[in-house]
């Protein structure tokens, strides 16, 4: 697929909920490092951690090229009628930079979760019908299962997966058709040492395992509960991981854009996937992944 979104975000970005530009003190390590972000070539930023619009703020005021989203405002965490008013004036004061990355979440986490697909259409009508519109080419869905993601070619640039595989990439693809972005999450651990890699990516993807809408996703795509137990089993971690070098990483990102990526987010897992902003991986990535536009 080739469109203004797709070639403007590149083929690699990076998905940090570290980025999220809500604590003051912080903003200043903040600016520095998406300024390096964009320096080091990756052209897009996913800010994560249900951020509304103006937590990408910080990371927009520090660079001039980079695209910055969310990844992904919850519909359950503020108005769509709000939503919509943030994003024009985010949009309207960082020239066009902004995209609005929306989804349902998860029923253990929002007490108000119910009928996700039916509330996802009603949101997006809010934000068709205010004063100041969000796009439907500046937002994207978290699209996992089949409706959602055809809602996301229906209604919006395209999709933002969570926590899928390179299989998922494929089936999403098929559902999107040829136009429609296809701009999936991956953590990565680069660490070569695998048994320390698979130890990193067990204590940050246990907390996923908890969260129906993601097994069920993967049970989907035939997993089964006994690969849920202790943080996933290899199997599992080899699916929706990238592990290892510069170089395991780079054939783990190539396998989602073989299968039908346009753009792949990268989230590098440390100790502290939250809070710490990872720049020596970033660098060393940067030389190792394919960051130019996807016509390059």
């Amino acid at each position: 697929m080739t469109t203004a979104l797709t070639d403007t975000i590149g083929r690699v970005g990076i998905w940090s909920g570290a980025l999220r530009g809500d604590d003051p003190a912080r903003r200043g390590v903040i600016a520095e490092a998406a300024a390096e972000i964009e320096e080091l070539g990756y052209g897009a930023v996913w800010i994560g951690g249900s951020p509304a619009p103006v937590h990408a703020v910080p990371v927009l005021a520090a660079t001039s090229r980079l695209t910055v989203a969310t990844g992904i405002t919850g519909i359950w965490d503020r108005p769509a009628a709000d939503t919509a008013r943030a994003f024009t004036e985010v949009n309207a004061s960082y020239g066009g930079r902004f995209v609005l990355g929306i989804g349902a979440s998860h029923s253990a986490l929002h007490k108000q979760y119910h009928r996700p697909y039916s509330s996802m259409v009603a949101y997006l009508d809010t934000l068709d019908a205010a004063d100041s519109p969000v796009p439907a080419d500046r937002r994207v869905l978290a699209a996992l299962g089949p409706k959602m993601l055809r809602l996301a070619r229906d209604r919006s640039a395209g999709a933002h997966p969570y926590l899928v595989t390179a299989e998922h990439v494929a089936q999403a693809r098929e559902e999107l058709g040829d136009t429609a972005l296809l701009a999936p999450e991956l953590k990565v651990v680069l660490d070569p040492d695998l048994d320390g890699a698979r130890a990193t990516a067990r204590a940050y993807l246990t907390r996923y395992l908890a969260l129906p809408n993601y097994t069920n996703n993967l049970l989907r795509l035939g997993f089964t509960e006994d690969d849920f137990a202790s943080g996933g089993s290899d199997r599992l971690l080899d699916a929706v991981y990238g592990l290892g070098d510069a170089t395991a990483i780079r054939a783990a990102v190539d396998r989602f854009l073989d299968a039908g990526a346009d753009h792949v987010a990268v989230q590098v897992v440390s100790d502290g996937p939250m809070t710490d902003i990872p720049l020596a991986a970033y660098r060393t990535l940067a030389e190792a992944l394919p960051l130019g536009a996807a016509t390059d």
